[in-house]
């Protein structure tokens, strides 16, 4: 599942994990387990974090593959969130998926301004990592109705970061999908809507994918 942040990857994520009773594989949520059971990977990105530094390719692929060799992801398949973010990324996750193959790639898509909007709004559970909004806030207060921790706005959710921040996502982003349109597995899907709406045109497109590999 393609996106840029605030497109709503990571609430639709969850939906098509229960629907199809596939594993939801948020990069975020495996790094951090990565680091607390300390597996080889996981020892490494720790290393890098502590001086400060972005994790290289090698070492988020590892943690990734780790998560692939469970057995879970190997009977049921997969849902990746959010990852890969660039060609050389796409091209190693290809090779360390074979011979299991990616069925399709989703890139949920959402105006400049909507985007703007839901992060300058969003919310977070500082303990879990829930999602909220000022629209769709807790229901009691600013606390997470999962885990009861406090739900705050990022400290990197100003305008100025989340503009820098799609930027980015823009300049890497756009050679990966023209790779992945090329392999025949690319499916553009309207994010916006109510999340209902947005499931709903997500089920429809991977339904007709799965009845075509039939």
């Amino acid at each position: 599942m393609l996106g840029r942040q605030g497109a709503g990857k990571g609430t639709q994520c969850i939906r098509l994990s229960h629907h199809y009773v596939v594993p939801h594989i948020s990069t975020g949520d495996i790094l951090r387990a990565a680091v607390r059971e300390q597996t080889e990977f996981g020892l490494k990105a720790k290393a890098f974090m502590q001086e400060g530094n972005l994790l290289p390719d090698d070492v988020i692929l590892g943690i990734i593959n780790e998560r692939l060799e469970r057995d879970d992801t190997r009977t049921r398949g997969f849902i990746l969130d959010g990852f890969p973010r660039t060609v050389g990324q796409a091209t190693t996750l290809m090779e360390i998926t074979a011979p299991r193959c990616i069925d399709l790639v989703v890139d949920l898509v959402v105006p400049t301004e909507v985007v703007l909007a839901r992060l300058a709004g969003r919310r977070v559970c500082t303990d879990c990592g829930a999602n909220y909004s000022v629209e769709r806030p807790p229901k009691f207060g600013w606390v997470c109705d999962s885990c009861r921790g406090d739900v705050v706005q990022r400290a990197d959710d100003t305008t100025e970061a989340i503009e820098r921040r799609l930027a980015i996502y823009e300049r890497e982003t756009a050679p990966l999908t023209a790779w992945f349109t090329e392999r025949d597995l690319l499916a553009t899907v309207d994010g916006l809507g109510d999340p209902d709406e947005v499931s709903a045109r997500l089920f429809s497109v991977i339904d007709q994918r799965r009845e075509q590999h039939r």
